[in-house]
């Protein structure tokens, strides 16, 4: 659609016709003080009695305007108990040259020390007379606007309601507790006694009943006294029992002492019995029979001792065996006048 050439400025002649129209209404300051609205933001005002000199505000400015001095004050004992330290307020100053009325000062309060307040009539002559110190700063409370009403149908704030909550301990009423069920009392006022209980009949969750092969529950009222058992027959998991070829299974309450076994008799992994090619296979101990000192030695010659063995005939491996043109044996030397023979090697 083309534009119509001319329609901006009927607009703007239009809204000065209808300013021209209209009756002209001026306030008499400073006679008469403007109505402003309750959430205006003109200056900040400080409760000194709130602030408990935390440094949150002067940390959050964005302009650093704010500056706090504080020091500790240790407050006397009370009786029975021991001695508290608390902040005191030294100075608390805003430079307005500075700030930017962004108001993140007085949402991170936590104790609400500090408002707005609708005045905005701070004006100096120099720019160094805007640093406002806490007595110019407790002045400005004042003009600070009461809180909106809550709705009609909202609900009561948190204050209000912990301040009407009965107080607690013997001094309070408090929470009174539940009246006795008809099933604990036997006639109005008279409360059934509860029969007392032998906590050593309290079988712990997880732990199997302590009874044997030919013994019956035991009673609620009368716990059954448990033999002491020898902690040397308990066998750790994952061990077989030590029992030798002859010999029976140990007894639960007498274990059975184990013989020393010579460690000379164990074979590493790996390791092939030691045998030469003269002699028979030694007799391996038999781990099943009882150990040395249980029984008798058997009778016969004791085993054969090994024959050293030369270790320079031992071929290293991936050589071949020296051979000679006539025959088994050393290779000849080179001084006899003989090659070495190229089909042996």
């Amino acid at each position: 659609m083309a534009r119509i050439p001319g329609t901006g400025l009927a607009k703007g002649l239009a809204v000065t016709l209808r300013h021209m129209l209209r009756r002209s209404v001026t306030q008499q300051y400073p006679e008469v003080r403007p109505d402003l609205p309750p959430r205006s933001r003109g200056v900040i005002a400080l409760v000194e009695e709130n602030c408990t000199s935390c440094m949150l505000c002067a940390r959050e400015c964005p302009d650093w305007c704010i500056y706090i001095d504080s020091h500790k004050e240790t407050l006397p004992a009370p009786e029975g108990g021991r001695p508290r330290q608390r902040n005191v307020l030294d100075r608390f100053a805003i430079d307005f040259s500075l700030c930017m009325y962004c108001g993140i000062c007085i949402e991170v309060c936590p104790f609400d020390a500090l408002f707005w307040a609708p005045e905005f009539e701070y004006a100096e002559g120099d720019i160094r007379n805007l640093l406002h110190e806490k007595d110019r700063l407790g002045e400005w409370v004042s003009g600070v606007p009461a809180p909106p009403r809550h709705e009609p149908n909202a609900e009561p704030p948190k204050e209000v309601t912990a301040g009407r909550r009965p107080a607690r301990g013997p001094g309070g009423t408090g929470a009174e507790k539940p009246p006795p069920s008809t099933a604990e009392t036997e006639g109005p006022g008279e409360a059934r006694p509860r029969p007392a209980r032998d906590v050593r009949a309290i079988r712990p969750p997880g732990r199997l009943p302590d009874q044997g092969a030919g013994d019956t529950a035991e009673t609620a009222g009368e716990a059954k006294s448990r033999a002491p058992r020898d902690v040397r027959a308990i066998r750790p998991p994952g061990r077989l029992p030590d029992q030798g070829a002859g010999d029976t299974a140990e007894t639960a309450g007498e274990p059975k002492a184990r013989a020393p076994r010579d460690v000379r008799s164990i074979r590493p992994p790996g390791r092939l019995p030691d045998r030469t090619p003269g002699e028979t296979p030694a007799e391996a101990p038999d781990q099943g029979k009882s150990a040395p000192g249980d029984e008798a030695p058997p009778a016969g010659p004791p085993p054969k001792p090994r024959v050293p063995r030369d270790v320079r005939s031992i071929r290293p491996p991936g050589r071949l065996p020296d051979r000679s043109a006539g025959g088994e044996g050393e290779r000849p030397s080179p001084e006899g006048g003989e090659g070495p023979d190229e089909e042996g090697l």
